[in-house]
């Protein structure tokens, strides 16, 4: 099948995807803010799928390109007309039923705060909380975190029995992400999460995949980012503008773009690096490095030197190539599909066999 087939096919099932998800969106609750981590991922993909067809320029008529934008677009439209009809409206009469009490007094006005004179910016707060439903926002508001006790605890959350595998935490009430003491399960953080990334970790992990690149892919990357004793799991870890510090992890694939990277007591690791400095490895073996593949470029990573393939072992001394880490050839490497399909989940498919479609753990 030639590439204008294959994507035109691919295009097809993404968008009959997205608006069964957008179709969905009535029967989720909008407590917990559950809907609004719905919204994100849609968006999220619709944002991916235009990427894609940026990417099919080269082998996609422009006739064919300008009727995939016009798709996309009506996917947003009906994304937009779908979160208005679902907004709560008794919220909103709710607000406005002081407009018969004393309009006369500026106090008694609930459209004026401080600050604020005009109608144009009571209209402006109208307008946003139709896109992001209230309850969204009370969750998400950048301008203010709740009290250090009522914290939610994330991994607690996260760890509760579920008929699917799937885990989306929002992050929204933390100030860091800190992943730890999970198995079997699918974790995807929303844009939600981009407020947490003063710092990361992720330890303690088995049979996981974990996907840490949405709140960090436009601009919110991490100070540092530390991995510790992962199994059997595949790690997206997103942007870090610092250094990253791998330790302890075993037949596992790493995703991630970062200015030094440090790996220590490894083994049997496929590692997908944007890197700006030579990376590091110590007491390590089987290890195998890859450029970062092409879905998690972003115009950050295009005018920066990919130092990928110079990594200093430094526990080899001797004259000559260190056999404990190697390059992965491009056919050894998984596929653009492969990370567009797969790492965003799959309806109906477990943990286990998303791991095994990414050749995890290595054969």
């Amino acid at each position: 099948m030639d590439p204008k087939q294959r994507f035109y096919n691919h295009f097809l099932e993404s968008v009959t995807v997205l608006q069964d998800l957008i179709d969905e969106l009535p029967s989720i609750a909008s407590v917990g803010g559950e809907r609004q981590e719905a919204i994100d991922h849609i968006l999220a993909s619709i944002a991916k799928l235009q990427n894609e067809v940026s990417d099919a320029a080269d082998y996609t008529p422009s006739y064919d390109r300008k009727q995939y934008s016009e798709t996309i677009k009506s996917l947003q439209d009906k994304l937009n007309e779908t979160i208005t009809k679902i907004t709560p409206k008794s919220k909103f009469q709710f607000r406005r039923k002081t407009d018969h009490v004393d309009m006369g007094a500026p106090e008694n006005d609930p459209r004026l705060s401080p600050g604020s004179h005009s109608r144009a910016k009571h209209d402006m707060a109208i307008a946003s909380s139709i896109v992001n439903p209230p309850s969204a926002m009370k969750e998400d508001t950048l301008s203010e975190l709740p009290p250090k006790d009522t914290y939610k605890n994330y991994n607690e959350e996260m760890s509760r029995p579920s008929a699917s595998s799937l885990r989306k935490p929002s992050f929204s009430a933390a100030k860091n992400i800190s992943i730890s003491n999970h198995s079997g399960l699918h974790i995807i953080l929303p844009s939600s999460a981009s407020r947490a990334t003063s710092s990361g970790s992720l330890t303690d992990v088995k049979n996981c995949i974990i996907d840490m690149s949405i709140p960090t892919s436009s601009g919110s990357a991490f100070p540092g980012l530390a991995i510790k004793n992962v199994s059997k799991s595949l790690i997206v870890g997103g942007r870090v503008n610092g250094a990253v510090h791998i330790t302890g992890v075993s037949d596992s694939t790493i995703v991630v773009v970062a200015r030094q990277v440090r790996i220590h007591e490894c083994s049997n690791v496929d590692i997908y690096l944007h890197c700006a400095s030579h990376p590091i490895i110590e007491d390590c073996s089987g290890m195998r490095f890859a450029p970062l593949p092409k879905p998690y470029m972003t115009d950050a990573e295009e005018p920066e030197e990919n130092q990928w393939d110079q990594v200093d072992d430094f526990k080899w001394l001797k004259a000559g190539h260190s056999p404990n880490w190697t390059t992965l050839s491009e056919n050894e490497r998984l596929s653009d599909d492969l990370w567009r399909s797969v790492v965003p989940g799959q309806p109906g498919v477990s943990v286990e066999e998303s791991l095994k479609k990414l050749g995890i753990p290595r054969r």
